[in-house]
């Protein structure tokens, strides 16, 4: 594994919107995971300036930019999420970037298993870098929940959202780890810990 191969057992972490993905990325990262979250990658290769920037102005309008060029991530996602054409051009747009920032961050991992946290991870290709797939589900209402108190979102705004993406058991049904992550972060713990304990020569 990663000791004789320099190279860290990499996790593939994915799962719907508001499922928990960064609770359980954090998780892994304090077991000693090299953790990697592809939506901060996805938010830097969108910054004012860059290609991808100009590409979705191009694509989806200025009225999706704020006065200073950044992209109004909430305006976009009113746009792609009431359009099926209009987040598969946007996915187009991010993810080669995305995969591309996350391979130097994977290149960059000292540690013995990497973690890359992304909800569009089996969609863009990227589980081809991975050695095991987790998925983290919860249920729709605390999905909801979520989305309105983190997000600010209104529950219409938030179903939307919901909506707008596979439902979880196809993931799961590519998944090699569940995890059930609901409001019981102690019972999403022991989960973390005991699939932890099934990586080879991870300790906990």
């Amino acid at each position: 594994m990663a000791e004789s191969t320099g190279k860290p057992y990499v996790i593939g972490l994915t799962g719907n919107i508001a499922t928990g993905k960064s609770t359980v990325a954090a998780m892994l990262e304090r077991l000693g995971a090299c953790a990697i979250d592809a939506d901060r990658l996805a938010h830097r290769v969108m910054c004012a300036g860059t290609r991808v920037n100009a590409l979705i102005a191009e694509r989806f309008g200025a009225d999706v930019l704020t006065p200073d060029g950044e992209i109004d991530r909430r305006r976009l996602g009113a746009i792609v999420f009431a359009d099926p054409v209009a987040l598969r051009d946007l996915e187009r747009i991010v993810h080669p970037a995305v995969i591309d920032e996350t391979l130097r961050c994977l290149q960059a991992c000292d540690r013995p298993v990497a973690v890359i946290e992304a909800i569009k991870l089996l969609e863009a290709g990227m589980q081809r870098y991975c050695r095991a797939i987790w998925v983290v589900t919860s249920p729709r209402e605390v999905q909801v929940e979520r989305l309105m108190r983190t997000r600010g979102l209104s529950e219409a705004e938030a179903n939307l959202r919901i909506d707008a993406q596979p439902p979880q058991e196809e993931k799961v049904a590519r998944a090699d780890v569940v995890i059930e992550n609901t409001s019981d972060l102690e019972g999403t713990w022991v989960q973390v810990v005991r699939a932890w304990n099934d990586i080879p020569d991870a300790e906990p």
